[in-house]
């Protein structure tokens, strides 16, 4: 994108400053965050920080050409916390600002979903696979796609749900102030380089596709750029276990950890993700440039750097 407007809601978080800083170079860039999580202090100064909720009846798309979506209650956890605000923020959140977009003349969508909606998977999951919602979050998710159809067939809008694979980009990014909510490369990364012993659930056999917010930001910037119609899966195509996972940063950083194996506290719970990305591939070109070695290597080298 270059010489645009731009809005990125949720953008003070941690996918969406760094694809509000990453734009900013040749855009306009607008971010808005309730500060729920995010902080900003993510944002680089040429972004624009609006501080509000989705919900908001007055939202700063006036002269916008794309508008990317991240905003959410952005997990299982949060969700059941308060399953009402979650509906409110994820799907409410979601029709008001596309709605206020449409109404100023921006014709062009990107919003998160989920890939969570594969349920447990060791082969890679398409995006035409069945899915199911097990969770309020994924159901909230889920609301977001139909919606997204609703306002592609009844307005002819383009709009791209792209469904993450497992995010991270390290303490030394924009995470931290994510907490416990942190992807667990993040959070084990920063136990294992302060000498504690990371939790993993279960036997830590389960897999993720980690996936670096870097090939995210470009995944989400390709996506607004061709205005792709639809759903698309980010993610690499390749999973690691959780032990493999310590496994990795140990040898980076040098250390010896041991992991303590927990039971896992959650009811409903994915054990293996793994992307199909050969839609977004076919569709843009798109395709992961950060192997999960390398990403492990960016995420610890300000340990080793201290």
């Amino acid at each position: 994108m270059d010489g645009k407007r731009v809005l990125v809601t949720g953008g003070a978080g941690f996918i969406g400053s760094n694809l509000a800083n990453h734009l900013a170079e040749d855009n306009d860039v607008i971010a808005l965050d309730d500060l729920y999580l995010g902080t900003p202090e993510n944002l680089d100064d040429a972004v624009e920080f609006h501080d509000a909720t989705v919900l908001d009846d007055d939202l700063p798309t006036e002269g916008v050409d794309a508008v990317f979506h991240l905003a959410a209650l952005s997990s299982y956890k949060m969700h059941e916390e308060n399953p009402t605000k979650g509906a409110r923020v994820n799907i409410e959140g979601f029709v008001n600002t596309v709605e206020q977009a449409r109404k100023d003349g921006c014709d062009t969508v990107v919003y998160a979903t989920t890939s969570s909606i594969y349920g447990s998977r060791t082969e890679p999951s398409p995006e035409d696979m069945p899915v199911e919602s097990r969770t309020g979050y994924e159901a909230s998710k889920l609301g977001r796609e139909r919606y997204a159809e609703y306002f592609h067939h009844h307005y002819d809008l383009q709009l791209a749900g792209m469904r993450f694979f497992s995010v991270y980009q390290g303490f030394g990014g924009a995470e931290e102030h994510k907490g416990e909510f942190a992807n667990t490369v993040a959070q084990f990364t920063d136990k294992i380089a302060n000498g504690e012993s990371p939790e993993l659930f279960g036997d830590g056999s389960q897999t993720r596709d980690f996936t670096h917010v870097d090939d995210i930001v470009r995944g989400l910037e390709l996506a607004a750029d061709e205005r792709l119609q639809g759903i698309y899966n980010l993610g690499t195509g390749e999973s690691y276990s959780f032990n493999e996972m310590v496994e990795l940063i140990n040898e980076v950083l040098g250390t010896d950890v041991e992991p303590v194996y927990v039971e896992n506290p959650f009811e409903v719970y994915v054990h293996d993700t793994k992307a199909d990305y050969s839609k977004m591939h076919e569709a843009t070109g798109w395709e992961p440039e950060v192997s999960f070695e390398a990403g492990v290597e960016r995420v610890c080298e300000p340990y080793l750097d201290g």
